[in-house]
């Protein structure tokens, strides 16, 4: 029998700045989690479901113009469809799920790069899970400067959100950087992506040792 289906669901989520490398670790643990004998359920903030991936196409289009609100409003809307459609029954059935951003995204674009009021944003964000909560955050922390500089090496072509000016990466930086709580884990994602991704694997271990040799 599958691994992912003998333990209890396990909730990873993967976060910072833009360029940090959060889709390239995500792919990578997925290849890991394989190799160790389960299937995750690969998800990716907003989007995941034919109406989150709508919303994201809006959200991203660098030809739109949103207030902060409407910005925060669309976000969490995605995010409630794609956890009960998506993350909260593959959960429940046992499985892993990694996904590329979460709640503290939000925290991070909308309290420090908007400026919304803290306490607002976080009534509209368990609105949305529901207080689901991950077990598991891999914060990427990397200089802002250094994030732009792989955009721009990679080609990528640059959204809504990747052509907000300096300062306002600074401040989403700022908040990744000062992040912390239960499952919160911080790593440093400025060398190598194999680097990144052994210390993720750790991370990974550690939060479900009984499911995932550990080898330190």
């Amino acid at each position: 029998m599958n691994r992912s289906h003998r333990m209890r669901g396990l909730f990873i989520v993967i976060e910072g700045p833009e360029g940090a490398g959060k889709t390239t670790l995500a792919k990578r643990l997925q290849s890991r989690l394989r190799a160790a004998g389960c299937e995750p359920v690969m998800v990716r903030e907003p989007g995941g479901t034919p109406a989150a991936e709508a919303l994201r196409a809006e959200l991203l289009d660098g030809d739109r113009q949103w207030t902060a609100e409407a910005e925060l409003l669309y976000i969490c809307a995605a995010r409630a469809d794609l956890i009960a459609k998506v993350i909260a029954p593959a959960l429940a059935a046992g499985n892993v799920v990694v996904s590329d951003r979460y709640d503290l995204s939000t925290r991070a674009y909308q309290v420090g790069g908007r400026g919304l009021p803290a306490q607002e944003v976080e009534w509209v964000n368990r609105a949305a899970t529901g207080g689901l909560q991950p077990d598991l955050t891999l914060v990427l922390d990397v200089a802002p400067a250094v994030g732009r500089a792989r955009q721009v090496a990679q080609g990528k072509a640059l959204d809504r959100l990747d052509r907000e000016p300096a300062e306002f990466h600074d401040r989403v930086a700022a908040v990744y950087r000062c992040a912390s709580g239960p499952g919160v884990v911080h790593l440093d994602a400025s060398g190598t992506v194999d680097a990144t991704e052994a210390a993720a694997w750790i991370a990974v271990q550690r939060a479900r040792p009984e499911s995932f040799e550990r080898t330190d």
